[in-house]
């Protein structure tokens, strides 16, 4: 018995050509090949099945009882690899499918999940998976078509795209201010006389480092505190109800600043940013779902 080939394949293509068109010269022009090109992919069809395909004579084609036999079966599987290829290539181009996207808590809860529906309504072909997660994980091994993650991205076989780079601040409510007073430089925070909440780094298990930037001032400080927490609504929930400061994304805390809920506690250090990455798998024939999901991100963030 034969075993499957790439001579199967664009033998029995030929093959098809013939039938559908009647002789060898009509199959040679559909497929832009010569007519001996096409008698010997037929005669290597033949001698690779063991079986004879076709009757010739000078006027007409016809296929030999096991050349019939074998079309029949081989008919629908042509049909269905052709349905397959087009659905495929229309997939680069219309936004229809499954798209499984990895994405940060908090960008999915404060910043895209409010304005979702709109890409939802303009999409209907489209059906949206959207996982949170801590980590990015093996996106390919995880089946995901895209992922959208902070922070620094390491060294990978993943295409990234910067989306934005959003300022990181120093936090406080207007009642932890009363209570402890305002610290007027970073440094008076490590000095014991402040409470700051920190917030676990889901690729070392530890607390971020507190950074402080201003131009090309840099302090880092390895804060101390009594809680640590991984979810950024009970950062912010913290936070808010006075118990401590905290380094939170500029990106989602905006409405708190602007009133008065939260303070910005060190307007004079604005430098320090935290970036905002897309990862997919290939640079090559980005899926147009993958490209939509994208363009719609970055629309937010403007």
């Amino acid at each position: 018995m034969a075993g499957f080939d790439e001579r199967i394949v664009n033998g029995t293509s030929v093959l098809a050509a013939i039938i559908d068109s009647g002789t060898f010269a009509a199959a040679a022009d559909i497929l832009q090949m010569s007519q001996s090109g096409v008698s010997r992919a037929i005669a290597r069809l033949e001698g690779r099945l063991g079986i004879r395909l076709l009757e010739r004579t000078t006027r007409s084609v016809a296929l030999t009882d096991e050349g019939r036999r074998f079309y029949e079966q081989v008919a629908p599987l042509l049909a269905g690899l052709e349905e397959a290829a087009t659905s495929a290539a229309q997939g680069t181009t219309t936004i229809r499918g499954v798209l499984r996207v990895n994405i940060d808590p908090y960008f999915s809860r404060l910043i895209l999940g409010p304005r979702l529906g709109a890409f939802l309504e303009a999409y209907p072909q489209l059906k949206l998976e959207l996982i949170t997660r801590d980590e990015l994980g093996d996106l390919v091994a995880d089946g995901f078509d895209l992922a959208v993650r902070f922070g620094h991205p390491r060294p990978s076989t993943l295409i990234g795209r910067k989306l934005l780079d959003t300022r990181m601040l120093t936090v406080a409510s207007p009642d932890y201010l009363k209570r402890y007073g305002h610290p007027k430089d970073p440094r008076e925070l490590t000095l014991g006389g402040h409470v700051c909440i920190l917030f676990r780094d889901s690729a070392t298990g530890r607390p971020f480092p507190w950074e402080f930037h201003k131009r090309r001032k840099k302090l880092v400080f390895h804060m101390d505190g009594a809680l640590t927490v991984n979810d950024a609504g009970t950062l912010y929930s913290v936070c808010l109800a006075g118990h401590g400061l905290a380094q939170v994304m500029d990106l989602g805390a905006e409405p708190m600043l602007a009133d008065g809920r939260l303070v910005n506690v060190f307007p004079d250090w604005p430098d320090e940013r935290f970036p905002l990455y897309a990862f997919h798998p290939s640079r090559q024939h980005l899926p147009a779902k993958t490209r939509a999901f994208l363009d719609f991100i970055a629309g937010l963030l403007q």
